[in-house]
């Protein structure tokens, strides 16, 4: 098996998002795609955005610069292990980025992820977290993603302009994993680490990997 990653464009983020990823969707924003081979086959993608929120770096210390998120591991049938796949983006991402300090990923408890790729890894655990979704014309996206594909995110507007049943799905739990790029990084949020969770102990955190689980 020879497994290559390179530098890909929006249109294989595109293709592998809208195939092999539960959202069925692309993140927002400025995107930095990696694509995954396996024998010269296409496999999917790995993808680093900014997240959902500009204050991402906020807790860390950071600034929007110095922080990213892992916002898509989109793949298909493939015979690397995933936290290899991961790891190689990850050194990818640092060498084209070197200001870069840390990265962060979500698993979506409401599709079952627990987070595996990123316990092998061995991403810090910060915790769950409780997030929300909207559902607009039976699709799960974040406010961002929405108002990236509407011009706004608003649900009296959603409602008005786009679907009338559309609605905000709460209660659902994602689990937050950090991966610090440089050893005072590491040092600084190593504190905020807390037990791995296991794949039975999701609870009704199915409530309401990428596909894995970001």
């Amino acid at each position: 098996m020879t497994l290559r990653l390179d530098w890909a464009g929006y249109d294989a983020a595109t293709y592998a998002c809208r195939h092999w990823h539960y959202s069925r969707a692309v993140p927002a924003g400025r995107l930095i795609v990696i694509g995954v081979w396996e024998r010269d086959a296409f496999k999917g993608v790995v993808i680093f955005s900014r997240g959902a929120t500009p204050r991402i770096g906020s807790p860390y210390g950071l600034t929007q610069l110095e922080v990213c998120e892992l916002t898509r591991i989109a793949l298909r049938e493939h015979e690397a292990p995933v936290s290899r796949i991961v790891a190689i983006a990850l050194r990818m991402l640092r060498k084209r980025c070197p200001g870069m300090r840390l990265v962060i990923s979500y698993a979506a408890g409401e599709q079952g992820h627990h987070g595996g790729v990123y316990q092998a890894g061995g991403w810090i655990y910060e915790g769950p977290k409780d997030t929300y979704t909207m559902e607009v014309r039976g699709e799960h996206r974040h406010g961002r993603s929405i108002g990236a594909k509407y011009g706004r995110h608003d649900l009296a507007w959603l409602r008005e302009n786009v679907d009338p049943e559309a609605k905000a799905v709460r209660g659902l739990v994602r689990h937050k994993y950090l991966m610090p790029l440089d050893e005072k990084m590491r040092a600084a949020v190593a504190p905020l680490a807390t037990t791995y969770p296991k794949r039975n102990q999701i609870r009704a955190e199915t409530r309401g990997e990428p596909g894995h689980g970001s």
